[in-house]
């Protein structure tokens, strides 16, 4: 026999920037790499706002207790590697989330990434100075 998890599970990742998620019934805690409060990891309003969208989205902010652990990257890839992995957890949860979450792109991996940089350049494209004399 199996013990079945009381935790629902997801990971998320925005360039170079990865996240779990794990959530469970509750009040709507929201603890980010053993930080207290969301506010005090991510204090860009903007920021902010991504990580809870999924949740404000569906209406269920005060029913899930939320603990996140992110790693690699700056605080916007951070923010939005959390919202990925937050609307996959929401998936196992429940799967008539997936039409909502779908419609608002929070399940689609944004595949960008810094290119990297070549020989012979400066950066990944910019080259030296022409000069025809």
């Amino acid at each position: 026999m199996t013990k079945k998890s009381p935790f629902f599970y997801g990971t998320g990742r925005r360039k170079t920037s990865s996240a779990r998620v794990f959530l469970k019934s509750g009040t709507g805690s929201f603890t980010v790499n053993r930080k207290q409060s969301l506010k005090d990891y991510f204090v860009k309003q903007k920021q902010y706002q991504s990580v809870l969208s999924p949740l404000e989205v569906l209406g269920v902010q005060k029913s899930f207790d939320v603990f996140a652990t992110v790693k690699g990257g700056g605080f916007t890839g951070q923010s939005e590697a959390i919202r990925h992995a937050l609307a996959r957890a929401l998936l196992e949860v429940d799967e008539t989330y997936r039409a909502t979450l779908k419609k608002n792109q929070f399940l689609t991996r944004d595949s960008r990434m810094v290119e990297r940089k070549k020989y012979g350049r400066h950066k990944a494209r910019k080259s030296t100075q022409f000069s025809k004399r």
